[in-house]
């Protein structure tokens, strides 16, 4: 008797991957490679392809897979029946949608005003919340290595004999 397996209907899968609808997990995947196409066409644009940037980019997308692994076992202990992993995984959707639209406007695509000025995309002084994570997380060599604060103390004081 030949019988086949499928691994995302098997037990395991559900238990500690996903237990919900993979239909959302594929629309996550879907524009996660959108995301990525759109990055790569930004920054050839732009003239700023790195290799660490965008190997650290992929890794970050890698760890969001291990977040929803672990809000799908945090959603079982806590027996959520899946609305913590199914909010998880529409924060990320969202997240992957507004780093496209994003990436849309620095590419120069045609985007309603009203749209760029609500989500702060690029427009003189401002940028958005995507950009400033992006630069808060990207350090540099030295940024990790020294654990140092510079100060800077100036004592005043009066001369007394």
């Amino acid at each position: 008797m030949d019988k086949t397996v499928i691994f995302t209907d098997s037990q395991l899968f559900k238990q500690f991957f996903f237990s919900g609808d993979l239909y959302l997990i594929k629309a996550l995947i879907v524009l996660m490679f959108i995301d990525i196409i759109t990055g790569i066409l930004k920054a050839f644009v732009n003239g700023n392809l790195w290799s660490r940037k965008s190997l650290f980019g992929y890794a970050r997308k890698l760890l969001v897979f291990c977040i929803i692994i672990l809000s799908n076992i945090i959603d079982q202990i806590i027996h959520m029946d899946g609305a913590l992993v199914t909010a998880t995984i529409f924060f990320y959707i969202a997240n992957e949608g507004f780093s496209i639209f994003e990436n849309s406007v620095q590419l120069g695509l045609p985007v309603p005003a009203e749209i760029k000025e609500k989500l702060a995309v690029i427009s003189e002084n401002k940028t958005s919340i995507t950009t400033e994570i992006k630069e808060e997380f990207s350090t540099t060599k030295n940024e990790i290595l020294g654990d140092y604060a510079e100060v800077k103390i100036k004592v005043e004081g009066s001369d007394k004999k």
